[in-house]
């Protein structure tokens, strides 16, 4: 099990690694890069994963309620803890809820499960995304216009390829060929840049950091523990819900965080040592999910 679990982190945090030194010695500016991976090579792995079969929507919408009320009940614990100790809900909220399902978390799906989980991952990402960029917007600032989430490439991709996969229609090959070897680049490009990105943070609010570093694959874990036992998943969902919920906090709480404004030093903080602290959440969470 051991060796299992080291066999599919090894190359995740072996690209990562290879980006925080890249970020160290060359600091180079992935920003343009950075958007087009989420302008074009993300969405292309979306659509790819959900046009390449016949899907039937109803399977998926189990997983997708789960996904809904993970997300949801990891942001009420993460209000709760905030208000507990004092601090801003707008600033501890975000990190809790919204994790890193796309740089670690399509990875480890295909990873662990086999391109067959691709598909469902990606079904979890899309819901966090649409989420992300409507109430998570929102909640940073209550002059966000909620329709803005339809203009997310990624979204229009997932939803696009959904579209495709419910109703039977057959991409032609070549095309779809193309937009999978498209895709291809997004996963290990995520990862690289999540390495390159850590290697320019700078841990400045070290007992925040670690509170929600911590609070958020633990209360993540624990929801889906207790939705599993209230909802009836397959075997391999059941496994991707457990692993959804040990993700750490997503790189994208610091960018909005940084764009509104909200205490971005303290998010980043949460977001770096989250990702560190993935070296122990990750295997624990992968050990709970692989298990016979």
């Amino acid at each position: 099990m051991l060796l299992r679990i080291l066999s599919i982190l090894f190359p995740l945090f072996a690209i990562t690694a290879l980006g925080f030194v890249v970020g160290r010695r060359r600091r180079p500016d992935l920003s343009h890069v950075n958007k087009l991976n989420m302008d074009v090579f993300t969405p292309a792995l979306s659509f790819a994963a959900l046009a390449s079969k016949e899907l039937h929507l109803g399977t998926y919408l189990p997983l997708m309620g789960a996904t809904f009320a993970l997300i949801v009940g990891s942001g009420l614990v993460g209000w709760a803890a905030a208000r507990l100790i004092g601090m801003d809900p707008k600033t501890l909220v975000p990190p809790v809820m919204f994790n890193n399902c796309g740089n670690l978390g399509l990875p480890i799906a295909v990873l662990a499960f086999g391109p067959e989980a691709l598909a469902a991952a990606v079904v979890m990402f899309t819901v966090s995304n649409v989420l992300h960029f409507s109430f998570g917007a929102w909640l940073l600032d209550h002059h966000t216009r909620l329709s803005t989430v339809w203009r997310s490439p990624s979204v229009l991709a997932a939803l696009a390829g959904l579209v495709v996969g419910v109703m039977g229609w057959t991409v032609w090959p070549p095309l779809l060929l193309s937009i999978r070897m498209v895709g291809d680049i997004g996963i290990p490009l995520m990862l690289f840049a999540l390495g390159v990105r850590l290697a320019e943070s700078r841990i400045e609010a070290i007992g925040v950091g670690v509170f929600g570093a911590v609070l958020r694959p633990v209360a993540g874990m624990a929801i889906a523990w207790a939705l599993l036992q209230l909802v009836d998943l397959p075997a391999r969902e059941q496994a991707l819900l457990l692993v959804f919920g040990a993700l750490p906090p997503a790189v994208l709480n610091y960018m909005f965080a940084e764009r509104y404004g909200q205490e971005p030093d303290k998010v980043a903080s949460m977001v770096l040592i989250g990702n560190m602290a993935a070296l122990v959440f990750m295997p624990l969470a992968l050990a709970v999910a692989l298990r016979p």
